[in-house]
């Protein structure tokens, strides 16, 4: 069998896409094991209008927040370049994979339901 000795000029960036696709694609297992995973998230941020006591701020919500800002962040409470320590407690017990469908399922959530 003969191969063609030019590729079609779409050949490589379509193979790109299709790479980077496959490697970013959310299966509904990993939302499944994420979802599993945010039960404790809710009793802070699933509050409305929720205020931590000391010292004082706004529980942010989570709930359809960008996945890449959701692992970024979490990754940095566990690697404790952001500082919160209920949050960093909670960070480090997630492996990164954790983190990962903990993100994916979060960011498919509406806002208001978690």
């Amino acid at each position: 069998m003969r191969l063609p000795r030019r590729l079609h000029p779409l050949a490589i960036p379509l193979a790109a896409v299709l790479a980077l696709a496959a490697a970013f694609s959310i299966s509904a297992a990993d939302i499944k094991v994420g979802e599993q995973l945010a039960y404790t998230c809710g009793g802070c941020h699933g509050i409305a209008e929720y205020k931590n006591a000391y010292p004082q701020y706004h529980v942010p919500k989570i709930a359809g927040q960008n996945y890449a800002y959701l692992v970024a962040a979490l990754k940095g409470y566990k690697d404790g370049s952001r500082s919160h320590p209920t949050m960093r407690a909670q960070a480090s017990s997630f492996s990164d994979t954790d983190i990962e469908h903990l993100a994916s399922y979060l960011a498919q959530v509406k806002a208001g339901k978690k």
